[in-house]
């Protein structure tokens, strides 16, 4: 018996430790990816130059219903300064999407990632997850879960990306 709870416990830590290294990191350059979205096709290139602030979420997840309204308020705040959101679902179905989206409505801009392959790329592992790209391509912050103290850091970080011209 305890040599069962012994061998359990150490799958467990190989599997978190396998999916916590194959998260991308900070100063790491952000994967490229070309997804189809609600204006069109969704190519990160097209937005070098700017600080991007790119955000995974899903119809099911309840953080991300909170999520929304305060990207749409930093989109509108800091757009004029170089700054874009674009955040990608994970819906399989695009129905489920829409109607989120309905119910929470995007400011910015909104992706369909629904094979998952963009996720997998970033190595999500909870959802929502967010990641700051400065205006050279990489990765300067990470954000898993949505709170009211992510929000305020990200925030800090956002502004001295914008000022760094």
């Amino acid at each position: 018996m305890i040599k069962r709870a012994v061998s359990a416990i150490a799958m467990v830590s190989l599997l978190f430790l396998s999916c916590y290294t194959s998260a991308v990191l900070a100063n790491e350059k952000a994967p490229r990816f070309r997804l189809p979205g609600t204006t069109g096709v969704i190519d990160l290139a097209n937005y070098r130059g700017k600080v991007v602030y790119v955000d995974f979420w899903a119809s099911w997840c309840l953080p991300c219903r909170k999520s929304f309204p305060w990207m749409n308020m930093i989109q509108a705040r800091y757009k004029e300064r170089g700054f874009e959101v674009i955040a990608i679902t994970l819906d399989e179905s695009p129905n489920d999407a829409t109607a989120f989206l309905r119910k929470y409505p995007a400011a910015f801009t909104v992706a369909f990632d629904r094979k998952g392959k963009v996720a997998e790329a970033f190595g999500l592992r909870v959802m929502p997850t967010s990641y700051l790209i400065d205006k050279e391509g990489y990765i300067v912050e990470t954000a898993e879960g949505f709170s009211k103290k992510q929000k305020k850091r990200l925030e800090t970080v956002i502004e001295k990306l914008l000022d760094n011209q």
